[in-house]
């Protein structure tokens, strides 16, 4: 089972609920991994302190334009929706940072003037916390394009166990890419205007998607209708709320987590598991 702890945006408490979640379920004797697929600004580390394991690069295909072969027929850049290759009057160019790879222009090339090469973007590194396996993508600085190593990243995970996927903040491909192939989603959110607006926006865009969601409401300090209305509106449940509380920011600060840190949480999340496990499929039986 994968559950994706996502958010509309960043900074409402999204990778506190994954990293505690992950340890509460260790705790509780399952088979467990922590994928950080935040891979343009992956932060798990700082509080799971993993025992680095394997790493390995990862590269994309990217076209490379044989200029003896090519007769500039135009039909690759034709092709390219993305603008990755362009045909000039005297030579074709590239723009590897724009390409999707996708491929279609070594497709199209009658010529057969174009191949493809590695273009290195990213690393995955996998390690351990204690019994709880650890997997984490990292962007390379300058790289644009962040799905292909999201993807690989997800494809480290077992296929056993529980699987907590801590995705990238906000509503675009790289977020949508963590959470597409999940069986629950956990929206993480604080009770801010911001935060609703954002929340509203993730609501949107996963409602295409057939998969069970909740809500955690973080950082709550007073009751806090006007999200309890949207949550409502849009037919998802607050599962869980984290108080406004110094003690869990002092640990956040200090790379603590709130699971070793502040005890008396820990049935927090253990509350938020009873309310997650019915619905995505039974794994504390």
């Amino acid at each position: 089972m994968k559950i994706a702890v996502a958010s509309g945006k960043g900074g409402t408490g999204k990778t506190t609920v994954a990293v505690n979640l992950s340890l509460f379920l260790v705790d509780a004797g399952l088979k467990v991994t922590y994928a950080d697929c935040d891979v343009e600004e992956p932060d798990g580390h700082l509080f799971l302190k993993p025992k680095s394991g394997l790493k390995r690069r990862v590269a994309v295909l990217v076209p490379q334009v044989n200029p003896e072969a090519c007769n500039l027929c135009g039909k690759c850049g034709a092709f390219c929706r993305y603008s990755a290759i362009v045909v000039l009057k005297e030579k074709v160019v590239t723009f590897p940072e724009l390409c999707h790879n996708c491929g279609v222009c070594a497709y199209v090339c009658s010529a057969q003037a174009i191949t493809e090469v590695n273009r290195y973007i990213g690393s995955v590194e996998r390690g351990s916390a204690g019994k709880l396996n650890f997997i984490s993508g990292c962007l390379d600085i300058g790289q644009a394009i962040s799905p292909p190593l999201i993807k690989d990243v997800l494809k480290e995970t077992p296929d056993s166990g529980v699987t907590i996927v801590d995705a990238p903040p906000g509503t675009s491909c790289p977020a949508m890419t963590a959470v597409s192939d999940c069986d629950y989603l956990l929206l993480v959110t604080e009770p801010t205007p911001f935060g609703r607006h954002d929340l509203e926006l993730m609501l949107q865009a996963v409602c295409s998607l057939s998969i069970p969601k909740g809500v955690v409401l973080n950082r709550v300090s007073s009751p806090d209708t006007a999200t309890e209305k949207l949550c409502s509106r849009y037919g998802v449940s607050i599962l869980s709320r984290i108080p406004e509380d110094r003690l869990i920011a002092e640990a956040y600060s200090k790379g603590l987590t709130v699971w070793e840190a502040v005890p008396g949480y820990r049935t927090l999340f253990a509350d938020l598991w009873s309310r997650i496990e019915p619905i995505a499929g039974g794994y504390m039986a």
